[in-house]
């Protein structure tokens, strides 16, 4: 149906694919998701309220896979669906807790919080979407960890509709993966982001561990790629929307030759090192703190040496060239 109606991805020179590849699958995950919820998520207000807005981002999405919608439209719809989300359903964060149990209540600043995280989280889910199975196979990994995490802290609805939502997206994944048969287009990318968004700010809002940091460390590689493409296009003058080859994903295929299904299955496999911090955390949050650190250096050399960024931006590599250096002038100096 999608090819006869011409709802698939057309070819240009940002595009990586060939034919006509339908880009309306994320109908598939929205369908069994629905299914799925129906079968075995208890009911209540706020989930109905998760759902329901989670329904609306999957709408904006199918009419922008079909029409092309503008960039506002698609904030203004997020906007929407936040706003009914956090009045209506009651998700959103009310206390920020910080290390030494420090605990502040934010009142109207949790709102905004609230509000960036959503619409963050869905657009950089979204952004992500660029190989096959990426998109995916990364949110699988991801609703699987917050399971786990969530059925740890004993929340038991948050845990059934991850894994409702992980295996809708598993049955497309088959689909999916390269070389693709279909595309998820941004009726799935947008809703999975959106449900990820709502689900981690619902089960973890009022856990006893740092505010959105297991949802954070979970998220690390789109958020990364997010804030990236934010300074790359703002040093460089360009619209932040505007669309490039630069993304992490295609770092990895093009620059570190690994194609699409290295760059793919490296991308899970750095996604599920994260899902063991996120664990690690709870588990131990001195431990999963460490960790995490040495991952984010790793990912600040990466955008150095890579030059994601720009290609003048070498702070850290900098500093290691002075010390490689004064090392090899000292060798130098000792041999004469």
């Amino acid at each position: 149906m999608a090819i006869k109606l011409g709802w698939y991805a057309k070819e240009n020179e940002r595009t990586i694919h060939h034919g006509k590849i339908p880009r309306v699958g994320g109908l598939a995950i929205f369908i069994a998701f629905l299914i799925g919820s129906v079968l075995f998520v208890e009911k209540n207000e706020t989930l109905r309220a998760v759902i329901l807005r989670g329904s609306i981002i999957f709408v904006e999405g199918f009419l922008d896979d079909i029409f092309d919608v503008k960039p506002l439209v698609k904030i203004i719809f997020q906007l929407a669906a936040a706003t009914v989300l956090i009045f209506m359903g009651n998700v959103y964060l009310k206390v920020i807790r910080l290390p030494f149990n420090i605990v502040l209540n934010i009142n109207l600043l949790g709102y905004i919080v609230t509000y960036l995280w959503i619409v963050g989280i869905t657009n950089a889910v979204n952004l992500l979407d660029g190989l096959d199975g990426l998109a995916s196979g990364f949110c699988i990994i991801v609703l699987m960890t917050i399971a786990i995490i969530s059925a740890i802290f004993k929340i038991r609805n948050s845990y059934i509709i991850s894994l409702v939502l992980a295996g809708s997206a598993m049955g497309f994944l088959f689909h999916n993966f390269h070389p693709a048969s279909v595309f998820m287009g941004d009726c799935g990318s947008q809703f999975l982001g959106f449900m990820i968004a709502a689900i981690s700010v619902y089960s973890f809002k009022s856990t006893t561990f740092i505010t959105l940091a297991i949802p954070i460390i979970l998220l690390f590689v789109p958020i990364f790629d997010t804030f990236s493409a934010i300074a790359r296009r703002t040093l460089e003058h360009q619209k932040i929307s505007a669309p490039d080859k630069r993304h992490f994903h295609h770092i990895l295929m093009n620059n570190l030759d690994l194609g699409q299904t290295g760059a793919t299955l490296t991308i899970y496999c750095i996604t599920a090192v994260f899902g063991f911090t996120a664990y690690s955390y709870i588990v131990d949050p001195a431990t999963g703190g460490t960790i995490l650190l040495l991952l984010v250096i790793i990912f600040e050399i990466f955008i150095e040496y890579t030059g994601m960024i720009s290609n003048t931006y070498r702070p850290i590599l900098s500093i290691l060239d002075k010390i490689a250096s004064r090392h090899y002038h000292k060798s130098d100096k000792s041999k004469e």
